[in-house]
């Protein structure tokens, strides 16, 4: 069993992806800040220990040349964030696996690392973003992802990652690094992608 990363990917156009920073700085800009930003989270995130999966939407986008050709693609399918990440946790391979975001400018090799090293004492594992949601969540899967994940999740919003560990079930969890994701302009301030 390896360990898996997924990252969540949206199709880098105007108008169709980071649309809250595309309010701020135009939907053209958006998508080009996106689109480079995952050039450089997929050079850095890429390492041995881990098989790395796009999942991206909207599911069409599987066959875009916009990422690199090497890496597997899976569609996410329909729904709200918490449906389609719980569909990419429950049909990944077995054993230990975590989901990002492509919009976390701090994540590093390391914090992967840390995060399946998390998963050998704990369920769960975190990565807080600063605005109380969460730029990580990987599960150990020994056992049933829990049905009623995400559930509720109050997605957007400071409670996101409370409203999350809620629905574990009462299985085990851990918090590594808090990082912070890009959903609008001031996110960006001291950020390059």
């Amino acid at each position: 069993m390896r360990d898996q990363l997924y990252i969540m990917l949206k199709e880098p156009r105007p108008g169709r992806v980071k649309t809250r920073l595309g309010q701020d700085i135009g939907m053209v800009g958006a998508a080009w800040w996106f689109r480079h930003q995952v050039r450089r989270l997929l050079r850095e995130v890429q390492d041995p220990r881990w098989d790395v999966t796009l999942a991206v939407a909207p599911d069409r986008a599987i066959s875009a040349r916009v990422w690199p050709a090497q890496l597997r693609r899976v569609p996410q399918g329909a729904g709200d964030l918490g449906d389609r990440m719980g569909r990419v946790l429950r049909s990944a391979p077995p054993g230990p696996t975590c989901v990002i975001g492509g919009d976390v400018p701090g994540v590093r090799k390391h914090h992967i690392a840390r995060a399946f090293k998390a998963l050998g004492a704990s369920d769960a594992v975190f990565g807080p973003a600063e605005d109380g949601g969460y730029w990580l969540i990987g599960l150990k899967r020994v056992r049933p992802v829990p049905a009623q994940l995400f559930n509720g999740v109050r997605w957007s919003s400071a409670h996101a990652l409370e409203d999350t560990i809620a629905t574990l079930d009462g299985q085990s969890y851990a918090l590594i690094d808090r990082l912070r994701d890009v959903d609008d302009a001031r996110d960006l301030a001291g950020v390059t992608p």
